[in-house]
């Protein structure tokens, strides 16, 4: 043994000893582990546990005096091990807190053997303290990154998954023999029956509103987030929650969202998801940050999903105020909207508007004369609704595409209802 690095020459004087103290360390390190450690207990039995730690305690012998010699420490268990248990669920930290423990009963063992073998030999050991715990941390280091490694690896998979489960549910079943809307929502841990609803958010540049929802109340119901390229989609598990309850979780958001109405099954969310976007769709971007639920707007919803006769509604009914130079079809379009908002009032109009309200009653009476339809008549009031909605949608298309001015057909600040 002439010319042999210290540490080394001291292990191989004990190495017999040393194997039968690291034999009872791995007993009792596998029993106080089981006692203590709920997740290792639930995990693995105690022999599987024993051999696991006993194993341990040999490789970090062995890279003792791997050091010692200058060649690096063998860490391919230590990342094998590290894999394993994220994929077996096991906490990093239960993982790390028992190869602590391991590295204090290693030295325990460690010193004892050379007290027993030769008790002046303890202070060739001392400058193995730091040569020790320099292996025991790179064999930590090994597990935690390999852990952490597939952890991300797992939690990727997971989340590819959900996404998955949730395209069946929002967008129906790919293709037949895949899993039905039943099998995701089990899966998802969604309710065979109960109240749901989808809600569709916009695409406008805005930061994720699922990140910004990512810590919702306790007391909210519970929300599943698909996040595509061309916007940001909410399954929402309302239970006893009334639908108004989308409106108030997403209000802080600063976005513009199409809610649609209550479904009771799985089956339905992938028709719940359509109508969210048909919402959606009568929300303008000019009108700013706002959640549009779909059975308040049904008619510009009608509007939205029949584009063929939206498109005659706008030639037929406005066709002459369409006509008319940018500026008077602004103004003619953007006094029916607001006259519409405020539910033919022309009063609270002409407060919106900042104008005198026989300013309203002319552009009005104008309007009238060109479109030959009377405000006075309910089936003309119609008309001339949904032929604005269909103006309105139009110009926020033309608007969400070109990236510019906002809709001639607006409507100005808001104002309080009017009574009655």
């Amino acid at each position: 043994m002439p010319g042999w690095p210290v540490m080394e020459r001291i292990i191989e004087e004990i190495r017999e000893d040393l194997g039968r103290r690291l034999a009872v360390a791995a007993d009792r390190l596998a029993d106080r582990t089981l006692a203590e450690d709920p997740a290792y207990a639930a995990l693995l039995g105690r022999a599987e546990l024993r051999e696991r730690i006993h194993h341990n305690f040999r490789q970090a012998v062995e890279g003792l005096v791997r050091s010692s010699r200058g060649l690096p420490v063998e860490l391919a268990d230590a990342r094998a091990t590290g894999t394993l248990r994220a994929e077996q669920g096991l906490p990093l930290a239960s993982l790390l807190r028992a190869y602590r423990s391991g590295g204090r009963l290693l030295w325990a063992a460690l010193t004892e053997a050379v007290a027993a073998h030769d008790r002046s030999a303890l202070p060739r050991l001392l400058p193995g303290v730091s040569a020790l715990w320099d292996v025991l941390d790179q064999m930590t280091d090994a597990v935690s990154e390999s852990y952490r490694r597939t952890e991300a690896a797992r939690s990727d998979r997971d989340r590819e998954r959900r996404a998955a489960l949730l395209d069946v549910l929002l967008d129906g079943p790919p293709a037949p023999g895949g899993p039905t809307a039943s099998d995701a929502a089990a899966q998802l841990g969604l309710s065979e029956r109960g109240r749901f609803a989808v809600f569709v958010v916009a695409a406008d540049g805005s930061p994720g509103a699922a990140a910004a929802a990512d810590k919702p109340a306790a007391a909210a119901p519970r929300v599943l987030w698909r996040i595509r390229a061309g916007g940001e989609t909410g399954l929402v598990e309302l239970g006893h929650h009334p639908l108004e309850t989308v409106r108030e979780m997403l209000a802080p958001l600063g976005v513009r969202a199409g809610v649609s109405p209550v479904v009771e099954a799985p089956a339905e969310l992938a028709r719940a998801h359509r109508l969210a976007a048909l919402a959606l769709r009568t929300a303008p971007e000019s009108a700013g940050p706002r959640t549009a639920l779909l059975d308040e707007g049904l008619p510009a919803a009608l509007v939205a999903a029949q584009a063929e006769l939206a498109g005659r509604l706008r030639t037929v009914v406005l066709g002459p105020v369409l006509a008319l130079p940018a500026e008077d079809r602004g103004l003619l379009l953007t006094t029916l909207g607001t006259w519409l908002a405020c539910q033919g009032s022309t009063t609270y109009a002409a407060q919106r508007l900042y104008c005198h309200r026989n300013t309203v009653s002319n552009r009005l009476r104008r309007l009238e004369q060109l479109t030959g339809r009377s405000l006075a008549d309910p089936r003309h009031v119609v008309e001339l609704a949904l032929a604005h909605a269909a103006v309105a949608q139009r110009a926020a298309s033309a608007t969400a595409r070109a990236g510019s001015s906002p809709t001639p057909a607006g409507t100005a600040r808001r104002s309080p209802r009017p009574p009655g």
